[in-house]
Formats: C-alpha cells, sequence, structure tokens
C-alpha cells in the first residue's frame, strides 16, 4: 500500500495562511490535492496538520475533499507524520507539502517507481535538484520511517521529516530522481512570498480554465510563450536565479 502525507498548516510566517488563498476561487490546498489525487501509484493520501486551533480549517478542508485528516504536535513533525501514517501500515510513504500547488502527479509516480525499481529506502527528487522548486517529492519505506520516528533526535531531525535517514547513506540506500535532460531547478514554482503566490495565481488563470490536469510541460510551455511571468518572483531568487531559469527554458523548448 502507498500512503501520500500532504503536511499543511496555516502558521506561515512569511505568507500566513497561505494554504487557504483562493486559486480560481478555490483554496489553494484543495488545489494540490485535485492534484496529487490524479496520482495512478497513490492508493490513500492523508493531509496532517497541527492540532492548534487555527489549523482546525486544514483538517476541516481535507475532510471536505475526501481525503483523511491528522492532527499532531505542530513542532514534532516527524512524529505528527509517523503518527498520520501508522494507521494505515504502509509499505511506502510519500511526503509532500503544502505550498506546492503545481506538484504533478506525474513527477509523484515517477518516484514512486524509481523508488520500488532500484530497491531504495528513500528516494527524493531534491537531493540533488533537477526540477523545479515546487516539485519537491520524497518517498521511503515505512520501515525507514518508522526508524527515523524511534531514533530520531534534536531539532533539525524532529521538527523535519526525513533528516535521520537522508543523513545516513550508510544505514539506508538513498536513491536521487532526477529530471532527464534539462536542468530545471533554477525555476521557482513554490509559495513562501506573496509574489511566489501571484506567481502561481497566474498559472492556473492562464491554465486551468483550458485544463484543469495541466502539467508540468504545459507550465513550461506557458512560461516559454510568456516569460515575463518568471519576473514575478524572480526576486526572491539569487542573483543568478533568473538568468538560469531563462536559460533552462530555452533548452527545454530546444530539446522539445
Amino acid at each position: 500500500m502507498i500512503l501520500a502525507i500532504l503536511q499543511a498548516r496555516t502558521s506561515s510566517s512569511r505568507l500566513p495562511r497561505k494554504v487557504m488563498l483562493p486559486l480560481r476561487g478555490t483554496p489553494m490546498l484543495m488545489r494540490q490535492i485535485e492534484r496529487i489525487t490524479r496520482s495512478r501509484r497513490i492508493d490513500r493520501l492523508v493531509v496532517a496538520t497541527s492540532d492548534r486551533d487555527e489549523d482546525l480549517c486544514v483538517a476541516e478542508l481535507a475532510e471536505a475533499a475526501g481525503v483523511g485528516a491528522f492532527r499532531g504536535a505542530l513542532d514534532d513533525v516527524l512524529d505528527r507524520f509517523y503518527r498520520a501514517a501508522e494507521p494505515y501500515s504502509p509499505d511506502i510513504v510519500v511526503r509532500v507539502t503544502g505550498d506546492c500547488p503545481l506538484a504533478d502527479w506525474q513527477v509523484i509516480d515517477d518516484c514512486i517507481e524509481f523508488l520500488i525499481a532500484g530497491g531504495y529506502d528513500y528516494v527524493s527528487n531534491a537531493l540533488n535538484p533537477t526540477f523545479p522548486d515546487g516539485l519537491d517529492v520524497e518517498a521511503m519505506t515505512f520501515a525507514a520511517l518508522a526508524e527515523a520516528w524511534r531514533e530520531g533526535r534534536g531539532p533539525v531531525e524532529r521538527e523535519h521529516v526525513t533528516p535521520y535517514i537522508a543523513r545516513r547513506p550508510g544505514r539506508f540506500r538513498l536513491g536521487s530522481f532526477e529530471n532527464k535532460g534539462t536542468d530545471l531547478s533554477a525555476l521557482r514554482w513554490t509559495v513562501d512570498e506573496p509574489a511566489d503566490y501571484e506567481f502561481v495565481a497566474q498559472v492556473y488563470d492562464r491554465l486551468y480554465p483550458q485544463n484543469p490536469a495541466f502539467t508540468t510541460a504545459d507550465v513550461l510551455g506557458l512560461l516559454s510563450d510568456e516569460p515575463e511571468l518568471l519576473h514575478i518572483n524572480a526576486g526572491i531568487e539569487r542573483n543568478e536565479g533568473l538568468r538560469k531559469a531563462e536559460q533552462a527554458l530555452r533548452k527545454e523548448r530546444q530539446n522539445g
């Protein structure tokens, strides 16, 4: 059984309640759930949020979307994540986060298949980033997650889910899933700042009405046609971020 856990909360310091911001009139978190549930490999999706009062709306949204919700400790994220997974006794657990409303189910499925085919304990497409920031996926065996939960110590290993695993290549078989061809890591599709939200809203406004199931390729095509969209949140990147993004898009168009 393959379980996906979507971490989401409202207490973001840079963009409070971002998961509830609307995209085409629907909360961003609901849009991400809509995209993830297109996966052909995931058997169940659960939203894991905190037990704080302000995150009740997240749990209620997840229930309204028809997926499960688990509420746990705000700061011990590893404990919250593990306890969200435990009742299902999954073979594989997939981790995604609620600030990625352009999440691509095809990338998620490819990561899962990479983990299975390679016999890995843990796979991520962010160990050596080659996908846009905002398409991050982690897949791990439940056994690896359970060991991390039992043995993880200190703020880094408890406030985050996977550092215990990723820091121990001698203990776990780690796999890096990378984009074939073009390095697109300079593209910023995550939502941490108001400018990020504006960028994603523009993408949804242009693509969603014609094709609610738009893909990464569709977003790349849009950015090739309207490269000015790259400037919306370019200032959040390091100085060469926009240049690298434009170079990557040109190469992607040439390869395609």
